[in-house]
């Protein structure tokens, strides 16, 4: 009873403050498209011989988004239409860069390298044709439908500073992994304030600006692969430190999405709390936007996640706010089990489906297109 009472008290007050609109709008905001974190079942059983540890349903599910995973979505997401003819759409926070494998086995994993993801995508294609033939051109035309529109979400998935770390002290999963063209199931725990896969973590704040390259470059790589440059931003884990902010609006970021209660990192392991909500104003001038609607259904919590999302939805609505939800791309991964993706995409699909049935002047639109609302207050 408690519990609940604490989920519903959170539920209103993630919606009391920010933007409002009369506008029912879905936005789907979900995580970590382009990025290799698992290579295939293969790389997965090689790992569990070795005692590679799965720490969470990532490690044993999370991969490169395959040409079913993406046809199969599409479907689902053209299933359903809004007020204005529209599908759902999804916008991938999308990583356009990879861990080089071969050229790092090449070189007895001596240092870093990384590729752009269309280049990725060719190399799978030949590895693994069933799953990755004709992916990357099934990516492309779901971005021609308007029902994918790809936004920033750091230049590879990783910490370069534990990355770098490890290979200079061998370290054995890390070389597991790399060997199995995979980044996964690599424990951080002698990194207090930094995860292995949290591209902008830091020990000493100093270290900031080091990254500002890292981001430059990125977003450089996104706008060349995608043909546009990238408006909206997700740092991986949520983490990055403000000094950072100026460096991305230089490169044409207006938005950037932050956790609700945020806990930045200051250095040396302190760290500044901080209250967030939709069209609050950085230091710099960039809108913060705020996710306020979970949708992980292939997450076991024990909860119906249709109605669980619905009730969010609905909170969002009697606030008048938008509902940005918040997912990631394994809940619809099929590559290492079609189940997986089977759960993931039915739920999808049912929600999509009382959605437009309770608010039929739905409207869907991607993340970018609703900041652009806010910033214009609209």
């Amino acid at each position: 009873m408690i519990k609940k009472f604490a989920h519903t008290v959170f539920s209103n007050l993630k919606n009391a403050l920010g933007w409002k609109t009369n506008r029912k709008i879905i936005v789907f905001s979900v995580d970590d498209y382009g990025n290799v974190r698992l290579n295939s079942t293969e790389a997965r059983k090689n790992m569990d011989e070795v005692g590679m540890k799965i720490y969470s349903r990532f490690d044993a599910l999370d991969t490169l988004e395959t040409k079913q995973d993406l046809e199969q979505l599409y479907e689902v997401l053209e299933s359903v239409k809004d007020k204005n003819g529209n599908p759902a759409i999804f916008t991938p926070f999308t990583l356009p860069c990879n861990i080089n494998f071969e050229k790092m086995e090449a070189e007895d994993f001596q240092e870093f390298h990384f590729e752009p993801l269309p280049e990725t995508y060719k190399k799978l294609a030949i590895q693994q044709p069933e799953a990755y033939q004709n992916a990357w051109e099934t990516w492309q035309k779901g971005i021609e439908k308007g029902i994918l529109k790809p936004q920033f979400h750091g230049r590879e998935h990783l910490n370069l500073k534990i990355f770098n770390e490890k290979l200079k002290t061998r370290d054995t999963q890390l070389l597991v992994a790399l060997k199995n063209k995979s980044y996964t199931s690599i424990s951080d725990d002698s990194y207090p304030t930094m995860s292995c896969f949290a591209a902008f973590d830091f020990w000493d704040v100093k270290e900031n600006d080091g990254l500002k390259p890292l981001l430059i470059d990125g977003l450089n790589w996104f706008e060349k692969i995608f043909g546009y440059q990238s408006t909206y931003f997700t740092p991986p884990v949520f983490n990055i430190h403000h000094s950072l902010f100026q460096t991305l609006k230089d490169k044409g970021i207006r938005f950037i999405d932050l956790a609700l209660m945020r806990s930045e990192h200051q250095g040396f392991g302190k760290y500044k709390k901080a209250f967030n909500y939709t069209g609050k104003k950085a230091n710099n001038g960039l809108t913060i936007m705020v996710r306020n609607v979970v949708f992980e259904p292939t997450e076991d919590r024990g909860i119906d996640w249709v109605q669980f999302t619905m009730k969010q939805i609905d909170t969002a609505f009697r606030w008048n706010k938008p509902a940005i939800i918040s997912s990631h791309r394994v809940n619809f991964c099929g590559h290492i089990d079609p189940k997986n993706r089977e759960k993931g995409l039915e739920t999808l699909k049912k929600l999509l489906q009382e959605i437009v049935v309770k608010w039929p002047n739905v409207e869907f639109m991607s993340a970018d297109t609703l900041g652009e609302l806010v910033l214009n207050k609209k």
